[in-house]
């Protein structure tokens, strides 16, 4: 069986237990007559390895907005992209020269809505291992990989608290050799961790 076909395999077993998920900032948003979310993906690019990884970038210090944040491949979706598949593949061979067709898609899981005001569907592929990768200078300051594994046990996903815009709020954070996921990246993470049983 192909690290593909074992992930949608534990997509399915996950999605069958319907777990509780993160669904993000939905309170304050709505309520105050905010216009609808901006629809965005990102690609959680798996490398197909006996223990695979998850690759993430870092953000340059030089962007307007999430500078130096630890993040996946990704954006907003564009009228030109046909779904939401199609934007993170476009997106992650904008930031990271990673080729689409280098990408085997095993499927989307929930959205997640950010602080921010977009709603961000996760893409999970399958890479090849140590597919060479060049940040785009402009965007992205480094690429890194971390375990599976790692990213998705709850051991290692850590409750934080911090104030926003005036309101207390919450999160997760996760460290890995020197590197802080936290944010709507770690969010997806933990949802990701009850919807894969790996």
């Amino acid at each position: 069986m192909t690290l593909a076909d074992r992930l949608r395999a534990a997509l399915d077993a996950g999605s069958r237990d319907a777990p509780e998920l993160l669904t993000g900032d939905l309170s304050a948003l709505e309520l105050e007559g905010a216009p609808p979310a901006t629809e965005a993906a990102v690609l959680v690019a798996v490398t197909d390895r006996t223990e695979p990884g998850v690759i993430f970038t870092r953000r340059t210090e030089t962007l307007r907005a999430h500078a130096g944040q630890v993040s996946f491949p990704g954006g907003r979706i564009d009228p030109e992209d046909a779904d939401a598949v199609a934007a993170a593949l476009r997106e992650a061979r904008e930031e990271i020269d990673l080729p689409a067709d280098a990408v085997t898609v095993v499927g989307t899981v929930t959205p997640y809505r950010t602080g921010t005001g977009y709603c961000v569907t996760p893409v999970i592929g399958v890479v090849p291992p140590d597919v060479s990768l060049t940040p785009s200078e402009a965007e992205v300051a480094a690429v890194f990989e971390a375990p599976l594994a790692y990213v998705l046990d709850p051991a290692n996903h850590r409750a934080e608290t911090a104030m926003w815009k005036g309101r207390e709020r919450h999160y997760t954070r996760i460290d890995w050799q020197g590197e802080t996921i936290w944010g709507a990246t770690a969010a997806m993470l933990v949802n990701l961790s009850k919807q894969l049983k790996w």
